[in-house]
């Protein structure tokens, strides 16, 4: 006989980990939360590059994929955390709300429940703010630790980079996810001295011990089972063995690369592209995969005077100025951040400035090149198609620039070294070096949009769930219908409290 379970949740990243925390919360309910990296229960027997949140973790707990930027670019790295608390267990820590016109944004589309208003309590629940947890949009008992470098704290590049920045007529802001806050100052982070406070330990190390909860590592997902139009379970792997799974009702977790894959392989996409990989068709979805948004990013490299101006012990992440594009109507639409330290070039220490854009416009897509579920994504980003993300971008990367002219920050370096000193960067040339040196920030989203049924390109409801399919839940950074203005690391979590809390004091509405 097969297993049986209330609820399978279908990766234990930043939102997974959270749902399954959330509905097991009742003890009758049965929850079974599946991930195809390993899991580590003890903080003290984890490996230390999940532990050490000062640095990415890029290699040991990584899936591998790659992306393409920009159309004709070459391929770059697309990290993604393999492990219990997926993405959240190996990115850099930054917890930054996006802000609120992004939720009432999304409300706007036709999406109740995700205006502002009623995603501040799903912040709130989740963070424990050791800084302004005393301000009314801030929680301060939360599984998710914030914490803030204080100035004195910081490194000689951040410190300097906060007073050019400051110097340069920009305002000092004490907290980043204040939500009128912008200007310059310290980035929040998820982590205590050096420890990554992730969702496995935030949301998952106190849920262990609920016996209606079964953690399932190192066990990957082939394909969802449907019958008669309806989610029923999963087929997944582990140790060589393929079985099967059953439950009332599934969530796909995944992740905004692998929740479209796994939705492909079981027949739930566009159909010309199933046709093409030899996959029954369950349900022709033509949004699955499609309008992957991203944050286009440009790194801005020195060389500086001395290694222990980019040193690479330090934390990688401390400040950063968030602003708005002379010009724009789009609130808190840029930001520069600061970085540590870069890659020695020619023996030379380095740090960097990355421009980033975060109102990105432009969409890509995930597609799969086989039905082989170990065959890698195929991720074209198709950043700065979009005419106003590549010209608010250059502006980004010319203030840059502009910073790194100002003192203390201009005496830190020997001089740029990318984009190229020997060639414009003006105009047209600054927009070119942008179309060549643009990368995904590690910020993918918006593959099983949501939205109202009369949207097109719509896979899901404002509830998550999946239009062509009963008892199936999307719920992770694939649902949003834009990119937040902010690193969506924390965004994906306040996802995960909104429909786990649903799910938990409204299980009829899932058919629970």
């Amino acid at each position: 006989m097969a297993e049986q379970y209330d609820i399978i949740v279908v990766g234990a990243g930043s939102a997974g980990s959270v749902i399954a925390a959330r509905a097991s919360e009742d003890v009758g309910r049965s929850v079974l939360l599946l991930d195809a990296g390993p899991d580590y229960p003890l903080l003290a027997e984890t490996p230390e590059d999940l532990v050490n949140g000062h640095h990415n973790s890029m290699v040991d707990h990584d899936w591998g994929f790659a992306h393409t930027p920009t159309e004709g670019g070459r391929e770059r790295p697309q990290p993604r955390g393999r492990v219990t608390g997926g993405s959240s267990a190996v990115n850099t820590a930054i917890a930054l709300r996006g802000i609120p016109e992004d939720f009432d944004g999304w409300a706007a589309l036709g999406n109740p429940g995700w205006d502002w208003e009623s995603m501040l309590p799903a912040h709130k629940r989740l963070e424990r703010d050791l800084d302004f947890g005393e301000a009314p949009y801030h929680g301060d008992a939360g599984p998710i630790s914030v914490k803030r470098f204080a100035v004195e704290e910081m490194g000689i590049a951040h410190q300097a980079f906060l007073e050019a920045a400051w110097s340069a007529g920009y305002p000092r802001c004490d907290d980043a996810n204040d939500p009128d806050g912008w200007g310059a100052g310290a980035q929040p982070l998820n982590k205590l001295g050096r420890v990554r406070i992730s969702t496995a330990v935030g949301y998952l190390a106190p849920a262990r011990i609920r016996e209606n909860l079964r953690i399932e590592a190192e066990t990957g997902v082939q394909r969802l089972l449907v019958e008669g139009g309806r989610a029923v379970g999963v087929e997944v792997r582990s140790g060589g063995e393929v079985r099967e799974i059953r439950a009332g009702l599934v969530v796909l977790c995944a992740g905004s690369i692998q929740s479209p894959g796994v939705l492909l392989r079981s027949g739930i996409g566009p159909r010309e592209d199933l046709e093409l990989l030899g996959i029954e068709v369950q349900r022709s979805v033509q949004g699955v995969g499609a309008h992957l948004l991203d944050h286009p990013m440009v790194p801005i490299v020195c060389g500086v005077r001395g290694e222990a101006i980019a040193d690479p012990e330090s934390a990688l992440i401390q400040s950063a100025l968030r602003y708005t594009c002379e010009g724009s109507d789009v609130r808190n639409d840029l930001m520069l951040e600061q970085i540590t330290f870069a890659e020695p070039r020619d023996g030379q220490p380095t740090f960097g400035i990355l421009a980033v854009l975060q109102d990105a416009r432009s969409h890509g897509q995930v597609r799969l090149p086989s039905a082989d579920p170990d065959a890698k994504p195929v991720i074209a980003q198709n950043m700065l198609s979009d005419p106003s993300d590549l010209s608010r971008l250059a502006k980004c990367v010319r203030d840059g620039l502009d910073l790194l002219q100002r003192e203390p920050l201009a005496g830190l370096i020997t001089g740029v070294l990318s984009p190229d000193p020997r060639f414009p960067v003006d105009g047209e040339g600054l927009e070119d070096f942008c179309r060549r040196a643009a990368l995904s920030a590690y910020h993918p989203c918006g593959t099983v949009r949501m939205g109202p049924q009369s949207d097109a390109g719509a896979v899901v409801d404002h509830e998550g769930r999946c239009y062509a399919v009963e008892q199936l839940l999307v719920a992770d950074a694939s649902i949003m219908p834009t990119v937040p203005r902010a690193n969506i690391h924390l965004s994906t979590i306040a996802i995960g409290e909104q429909i786990g809390e649903r799910i938990r004091t409204r299980p009829e509405i899932f058919g629970l």
